[in-house]
């Protein structure tokens, strides 16, 4: 379902693709670079071959255990073993900001402040 922002915006899309806005673009018909430009290029052949062998950079193994942590948490009741859960999911959280050298306003945030902010 989009949002009234994201019907305009797909709006727009359709009506240049109808007048061909798109038509000549650099690289157009070729296939898209895998390469992601936020690599340093020195560092991407090294990403590449870890890649490869089916391992991934600290940040991205962080963020699945997040993911799979709140899943896990998702169905369970409120007990002593959620409570445990919440504390180990805030310190992956905090263990994943403290990784990023970016401002803090990126940082995700921890599981009990959206707690907090709903009672508010």
């Amino acid at each position: 379902m989009f949002s009234g922002f994201e019907k305009i915006v797909e709006e727009r899309i359709r009506q240049s693709l109808e007048k061909g806005e798109f038509d000549n673009l650099p690289g157009s018909g070729k296939p898209l670079s895998d390469e992601d430009a936020s690599i340093p290029e020195d560092l991407r052949m090294a990403y590449k071959i870890l890649k490869n062998a089916g391992c991934l950079p600290p940040e991205i193994e962080l963020k699945k255990k997040i993911a799979e942590t709140r899943d896990l948490m998702e169905n369970m009741e409120e007990t002593g073993e959620r409570y445990r859960m919440l504390k180990k999911l805030n310190f992956l959280i905090m263990k994943l900001n403290s990784m990023r050298r970016s401002s803090p306003d990126f940082e995700m945030p921890q599981a009990y402040m959206e707690k907090i902010s709903e009672k508010l």
